[in-house]
């Protein structure tokens, strides 16, 4: 059967702030993010499936997406717990503000392994990640492709 792609798109508002950087960034500011998820699979073949002919559902696919990405990082301070801003998200947490202290720079980069791992294992056996590309702003993204890891 041949393999088809899937593709579905979200949004969340995320701040950060990258410790150590040497540029505005280091400053905690926040981007609209627009997340693309696509999947790949072969298309249900038993006629007698309730999803025949899907490769996954969308409302599969954006339960899966929504509960382990976008409530997590939507509305969310992302701080590298090992840099210098620790302090700062510990205070901002016990306060009661909506703070995630990661283990890597939050970068769109580093935010981009963490969505593959986080998405990975919660999609059904016969549907693989295929790529994931993360908009920081209307004209900056990057990109994951499963083909492209070790």
């Amino acid at each position: 059967m041949t393999k088809i792609r899937l593709t579905k798109i979200f949004h969340f508002e995320t701040g950060h702030a990258l410790a150590g950087y040497d540029g505005k960034c280091r400053n905690v500011h926040g981007h609209s993010y627009r997340l693309e998820v696509t999947v790949i699979g072969e298309p249900i073949e038993d006629p007698t499936h309730v999803k025949y002919g899907m490769v996954i559902d969308f409302g599969d696919l954006k339960k899966i997406v929504k509960e382990h990405v976008v409530d997590l990082y939507d509305h969310a301070l992302l701080l590298n717990k090992n840099g210098a801003y620790r302090e700062i998200g510990e205070y901002l947490e016990k306060k009661g503000h909506k703070i995630l202290l990661v283990d890597f720079q939050p970068t769109g980069e580093m935010m981009l392994l963490d969505i593959a791992e986080r998405i990975k294992p919660h999609l059904p056996g016969n549907i693989k990640l295929h790529r994931l590309k993360l908009y920081e702003t209307g004209t900056s993204y990057a990109e994951w492709y499963a083909d492209d890891q070790d």
